[in-house]
């Protein structure tokens, strides 16, 4: 027993010994931390005062754990962005500096997550253990640490990748209004990096939870959520968040690019995110300017798409791309928002309203689209199929609506048209369903071979997948090389060709057999066909007609009221002529027979253009009676149509014997 409480004392002894030592050897070291106090609250913002070595982007804390960005450094006081909801908040509640700036967690734990711009996770799945966290707003990289784009980024969409590539580290915006399938192309690009290598980050901005929730369960069904992360700031959370959410998404996609690795980053969309940070602008009181916006607008969005790029050799070579999306209002492209996005990045890709109505989908309008940087990634097999494909596209949609005014064509046009038509359909492609690039080089090369100008416009879904099927089976080396982006011999584009031929003959037999020997139903189809054609002409023909009559009827309307505004000159003439006739006939045009008596008649006006006119005639007619009289010797007698004439003709000192002047009440006589 004794040797027990022995034992328990020298146990205690030792740990009070240890707790002095601790004590002796412990220093209190003292912080200096800056409280401040709220002046006001508004919607999303509020006023502080007493925090004077705040910086600039520096995370503030509000009671309750709310966060808050310092944005507006005043002299008296710090306009602060609220990230979180500010009802708890009201005047007089402490403020305190973090002495950290705005950062975000970066890494892997990040792939699958679904977070909020500042890195807490919204998908319920525990919190994010991450590598390390990175300031949100970082400078974009040097020009000496880019290397040109030189990879194609592959989408899977045949209208895209043919006719409006996109590369590694280029900034392709998606623009158009609303409900013209932006997101849907976005996301399909998403689906498409399944085996590519490719990190995905989708940035929702100002959108409502309905969309998100179904995108991220579009993404996961799909299996696209194993390389991705999604950056949520929805429509109903505070205009901070929609404020930070595009710089913390490029923060996480930076940090996998300076590793060596290729991202992928959809900012969905850039107009909320203008909008969101008018809304804080105007409420901290910085002027505005065009449509409201604030004046630094445009470095809002320059600065964030320049930290896109691809890096050097020396840097890793990895890349971030970037497809930024913008909302356009009844199609006006030159808003100021959509305007900037399109000076900002390297093409546009359009989406027509008009074409989403007809289903053409994806609603790309060719022809307004652009890829300034991904033609030169382009794949050779996608430039040696593809290579005339836009520009015939284009023509053959500019000769399709001159066609509509014209029953008759020629077999030339009417070739062109049908080829155009068949390459619109085959463009066409239904969501989700990307396609491998030798699929698609498959069913381009059939389409403008010619291979399916004798198949049936609705045939056309079950040749596509006839012909990608038999060249994926028939050719896998050629299908390898061309996913290499190597160059095929003409063999092997021989060979492709013969392979989709013979995968519709089929349904290209079926087409011959039925024109070799149509039955009535098909005789009878086929004429209900052209006589809904000719309508269709007759219908477009006579509008146009109607239209021509319209102007026609304006046009004469027009010549009518000029010959009728020219008959009181034309009957006051007829009255002087009778006058003159009544004295004694006339045989000569300025001579009397049978007298040395001169009688002319100078014809003036009182109305319209009748200040140079009559001056020119008087100044005329003075002249020639001059000469007249002096060459015959003989009198004069005037005969003058135009009050402004005879005052002319009297002033040269001539006798006028008859005046007639037109009035605005009708002929006078004097």
């Amino acid at each position: 027993m004794n040797g027990g409480e022995a034992n328990l004392e020298s146990i205690s002894d030792a740990i009070f010994r240890e707790v002095g030592t601790v004590i002796r050897d412990h220093e209190v070291e003292l912080r200096l931390t800056e409280v401040g106090n709220v002046i006001s609250v508004g919607r999303g913002v509020a006023r502080v005062s007493g925090l004077p070595n705040v910086q600039a982007d520096e995370l503030v804390r509000f009671p309750g754990h709310k966060l808050g960005l310092a944005f507006n450094l005043d002299a008296h006081e710090v306009g602060i962005i609220l990230l979180d909801e500010s009802e708890s908040l009201e005047a007089g509640d402490e403020v305190r500096r973090t002495q950290r700036v705005l950062d975000v967690p970066v890494g892997d734990s990040l792939l699958g997550r679904v977070i909020d711009p500042v890195g807490r996770p919204l998908d319920g799945h525990g919190a994010i253990r991450a590598e390390k966290r990175l300031p949100c707003e970082r400078d974009a990289k040097a020009i000496m640490d880019r290397s040109p784009v030189t990879v194609p980024l592959q989408t899977g969409l045949k209208v895209v990748d043919a006719l409006i590539p996109v590369g590694r580290g280029q900034r392709e915006l998606i623009v158009g209004d609303r409900q013209t399938g932006k997101t849907a192309i976005a996301i399909d690009t998403m689906l498409n990096q399944h085996d590519k290598n490719v990190i995905c980050i989708y940035c929702a901005i100002a959108q409502r939870n309905t969309s998100v929730a179904r995108v991220i369960s579009d993404l996961g069904d799909r299996g696209a959520m194993e390389y991705s992360v999604v950056v949520v700031a929805e429509g109903d959370s505070t205009p901070g968040m929609q404020f930070i959410a595009p710089y913390a998404a490029t923060t996480i996609g930076e940090h996998f690019m300076e590793q060596g690795r290729d991202v992928l980053i959809v900012y969905d969309d850039l107009t909320s995110h203008a909008r969101a940070y008018r809304e804080l602008s105007l409420l901290l009181r910085r002027p505005p300017g065009r449509e409201a916006f604030p004046g630094d607008i445009f470095y809002l969005h320059s600065r964030l798409l320049e930290r896109s790029t691809h890096l050097s050799e020396a840097l890793g070579g990895g890349s971030l791309t970037a497809l930024p999306i913008a909302e356009t209002e009844a199609q006006n492209v030159s808003a100021y928002i959509p305007t900037n996005l399109i000076s900002i990045t390297d093409g546009q890709i359009y989406l027509s309203p008009e074409l989403y109505q007809k289903g053409i989908l994806p609603a790309v309008d060719v022809g307004r689209s652009v890829s300034r940087v991904g033609g030169k990634t382009q794949l050779a097999p996608y430039r040696s199929v593809a290579g005339d494909l836009r520009l015939s596209y284009s023509q053959f949609e500019e000769l399709e609506a001159f066609s509509r005014f014209s029953s008759r064509l020629d077999e030339e046009t009417r070739e062109t048209l049908e080829r155009g038509r068949r390459v619109r359909e085959i463009l066409k492609q239904p969501q989700y369903s990307p396609l491998a690039v030798a699929e698609q080089i498959a069913i381009l090369v059939a389409v403008t071979s010619g291979i399916c100008d004798a198949l049936p416009l609705n045939k056309l879904r079950e040749a596509e997948r006839l012909i990608t099927e038999s060249v994926t089976s028939q050719l896998p080396h050629i299908c390898e090389r061309i996913e290499l982006g190597e160059k095929l011999t003409k063999e092997e584009w021989q060979s492709v060709v013969d392979v989709a031929r013979s995968s519709v003959a089929e349904l290209t037999g079926i087409v011959i057999q039925r024109k070799r020997r149509p039955k009535t139903t098909d005789r009878t189809m086929q004429t209900l066909e052209s006589l809904k054609r000719q309508i269709d002409n007759v219908e477009d023909l006579s509008s146009v007609v109607k239209t021509m009559k319209t102007l026609a009827a304006v046009s004469i309307r027009q010549y009518e009221q000029a010959v009728e505004s020219l008959a009181d000159y034309f009957s006051t003439v007829e009255c002087g002529l009778q006058i003159l006739l009544r004295e004694q006939p006339v045989t000569s045009a300025v001579e009397l027979t049978g007298a040395h008596r001169v009688g002319p008649i100078v014809f003036g006006s009182d109305q319209g253009m009748c200040g140079n006119f009559n001056e020119q005639v008087a100044t005329f007619a003075t002249s020639h009676l001059c000469d007249e009289l002096k060459l015959k010797q003989a009198d004069c007698s005037l005969l003058v149509v135009g009050s402004r004439a005879s005052s002319h003709l009297a002033d040269a000192g001539f006798t006028i014997d008859e005046e007639i002047s037109v009035a605005s009440s009708g002929i006078g006589y004097h």
